[in-house]
Order: structure tokens, then C-alpha cells, then sequence
């Protein structure tokens, strides 16, 4: 029983390790995009190109326009008191927000009447523009808290530089708000789905456009052995992916990782598992490897993009992409994986997610191995 395992084990690994456009697809084309996709894909908000027009040239305007420059989001490219000039920088894209200081700035606020100050934004990128209107209403806070701590100074109320009510503010599991802890980590999840998927989508098309699966309808080889005996090679090429991407997160990108490394493991084992299925199952049920390879990129890899949690996340979807979200597996690896990173999480917690993993596991071989009995028995 077990030799005909080892025998279909051995000739699957065979044509792996002489064929290279597989190794290709295995190791090179992964970790390549794992760095242009590391490296390249970042959801941190800072230079932006920032623009004054400033109507009032006063040491008060010169000391509000001071605090965006020495601010790590901006970088101040311009200072101009031409309202012509607004509309050029914006246009040109050599300015991502424009603020026009009014006249009288600095005497309205030394009367201690209130100031409008003019804010306008590229709104190209409707995310970019929510961070950078954030930004700016977070430096103008500042900004108003000094000149209320000067004012109580000023009246006996208190010292200057402090507040009446300060806020002490803490940010837990990514401390640094860097987006490659949540970036690097869910390009792992993206990249399992989609490579082990494709390698899996050839096992069964592959044999058919040759004729070989001739051989295995002649052979007295059981169902389960075959799909054991061909999913093996490749489940050890892709869990090697893992360790290799799992590596380069913690000692290229330098990615906070502070989990159990067994429970990430082992569930990256699982799902790697689950992915070269999904794969087997549309190569059972086409006859070519190009239509496998569609079929397979399109049912995993674009859900996975979007509806996995990987940019956004599920519960700020609508109740159709929440839907969606829970009927694919890279949603449940997703939510393990960056809570293995970022939040120390280990089994007792994620045992849901390891279980709905278990599960579509389960159903993705079980109509493999249904499907497969009608074209050999």
C-alpha cells in the first residue's frame, strides 16, 4: 500500500526537481515578490509635499508654518503668497496639500479671536487624503494646545507648556505604526494561497493533456494514494516557501514577531495543505493546465487580495464582502498570522481559525477524491 505511494511520491518529485519553469514558480517568483511587494507596498503616510500661502508674514504665521516643518509628514516645498499658484502645485502634483494662512493671523490671535485657516488637499487618493487631513488636524491641535498653555500661563492658571487635560496616549501591538508588521505578514498568507495553488492546479491537468493519466487509470493505485502521492512534493516545496518568507520577515524586513513559532508553524503546514487542494480540485475538473492555472489564480487570488483582510479589514466590509470574506481560507490564516506577529496569540486563541482551516481542508479533498473516482473508477 504504502509502495505505491512512495512510487507516485517519487516521480511527482522527479519531475519537479528536472523541470525548472516549476522551480521557478516555487522559490524565485515567490521571494521576488515578497521584496518588490515588501519593499514596494507601503501603507505609511510621510513627506508629503506641503505647500504655504502665506497672506500674513508675521512672526506668528512664520511659528505656525514652523510647526508642519519640523513635523516627519511633511516636507515644505514652497512658501507663496500668489492664489494662482494654489492651483498649479495641486495640479502638478508637486503639492499634496496647500494651507493658506490668512492676513491678520497673527493679530487675530494675539486679540484671541478665533482664525480660519484655509486646507486644501489632494483628494486623488481618497485614503492619503483622510491621513493627511488627520495630520494636519493633529499639528494644528498641537499647535492650539501651546497657545492655550501660554494663555493660562499668562492668566495665573497654570505653567507654561502645560495643559489643563493632556491625553497619555499608548499604542498596543504595533508600537511603531510601521505598515511592514502588516504588510510583510499578510504577503505571506497571499503568496501561500497563490503558489501552492497553482502547483496544485498542474498535478492532475498536467497528466491529462499528456495522456500519461492513462497510467494511473491502469494502475491498481488507490484513490488516496494518488492525490497523497502527488500533493506530497509539492506540499515540502511549499512549506520550505514558508520557512524561507517566514526568515525574511523576521531578518530582512525586521518584522515584529512576538507569537509562538509552533502554532504559526504547524497552521502554515495546514494551510499550505488546504491551498495545493483547492488547486487539485480545479485540476480534476478541467483538462488543460492553462484553464487550471485561470481558474485557480482567479478563485484564490484575487478574494484573497480583497476580501482576506489584507489591505482592509473584514468587519470595515459590508455585509456581502464579510460574506465572502468567510468563504475563503486566506480570511481565517490571515487573522492567525498577524495575530501570531503583532499580538503574542497562540493556540487557545486561534483554535476557530485553525479549525475552519481544518475543515476546508477536509471538503476540498473529500470532492478531490470524489470527483478523481469518476474519471478512474
Amino acid at each position: 500500500m504504502l509502495e505505491r505511494f512512495f512510487a507516485i511520491f517519487r516521480k511527482e518529485g522527479r519531475e519537479l526537481l528536472r523541470d525548472p519553469v516549476y522551480l521557478a514558480l516555487t522559490f524565485v517568483i515567490p521571494m521576488l515578490m515578497l521584496v518588490l511587494f515588501g519593499f514596494g507596498l507601503s501603507l505609511d503616510v510621510k513627506n508629503l509635499p506641503l505647500v504655504f500661502v502665506d497672506r500674513d508674514k508675521t512672526p506668528m504665521s512664520r511659528d505656525y508654518m514652523d510647526a508642519f516643518y519640523h513635523s516627519e509628514y511633511f516636507t515644505l516645498r514652497g512658501v507663496t503668497d500668489d492664489p494662482r499658484e494654489e492651483a498649479r502645485w495641486l495640479r502638478s502634483g508637486r503639492a499634496r496639500v496647500i494651507i493658506e494662512i490668512p492676513t491678520g493671523f497673527g493679530r487675530d490671535l494675539t486679540s484671541g479671536r478665533p482664525v480660519n485657516v484655509g486646507v486644501t488637499v489632494d483628494g486623488s487618493f481618497p485614503t492619503r487624503a483622510a491621513v493627511i487631513s488627520g495630520y494636519v488636524a493633529a499639528i494644528n491641535a498641537l499647535y492650539n494646545g501651546r497657545l492655550l498653555a501660554d494663555h493660562l500661563a499668562r492668566q495665573g492658571m497654570g505653567s507654561a507648556g502645560v495643559l489643563p487635560v493632556a491625553m497619555d496616549t499608548s499604542v498596543w501591538y504595533n508600537p511603531s505604526l510601521e505598515s511592514k508588521n502588516t504588510i510583510v505578514p499578510g504577503l505571506l498568507v497571499l503568496i501561500l494561497m497563490l503558489f501552492p495553488a497553482i502547483m496544485g492546479a498542474l498535478l492532475v491537468a498536467r497528466e491529462t493533456e499528456s495522456g500519461t493519466i492513462f497510467n494511473y487509470y491502469a494502475s491498481p493505485a488507490r484513490r488516496w494514494e494518488i492525490i497523497a502521492g502527488k500533493v506530497a512534493p509539492y506540499l515540502a516545496v511549499a512549506y520550505l516557501d514558508y520557512l524561507l518568507i517566514f526568515a525574511a520577515s523576521l531578518f530582512v524586513f525586521q518584522v515584529r514577531f512576538v507569537g509562538s513559532v509552533a502554532v504559526l508553524s504547524l497552521s502554515a503546514l495546514l494551510y499550505a495543505v488546504c491551498t495545493i487542494g483547492i488547486g487539485l480540485l480545479f485540476s480534476i475538473l478541467v483538462r488543460t493546465q492553462l484553464a487550471a492555472m485561470i481558474l485557480t489564480f482567479l478563485a484564490t487570488v484575487t478574494p484573497a487580495f480583497n476580501y482576506s483582510g489584507f489591505i482592509t479589514p473584514v468587519a470595515s466590509m459590508d455585509a456581502g464582502g464579510q460574506f465572502i470574506a468567510r468563504l475563503i481560507p486566506a480570511t481565517y490564516f490571515m487573522e492567525l498570522v498577524r495575530g501570531s506577529y503583532m499580538k503574542g496569540l497562540g493556540f487557545a486563541y486561534y483554535w476557530p481559525q485553525i479549525s475552519a482551516l481544518a475543515a476546508y481542508t477536509l471538503a476540498v479533498y473529500g470532492l478531490a477524491w470524489l470527483l478523481l473516482r469518476k474519471r478512474i473508477g
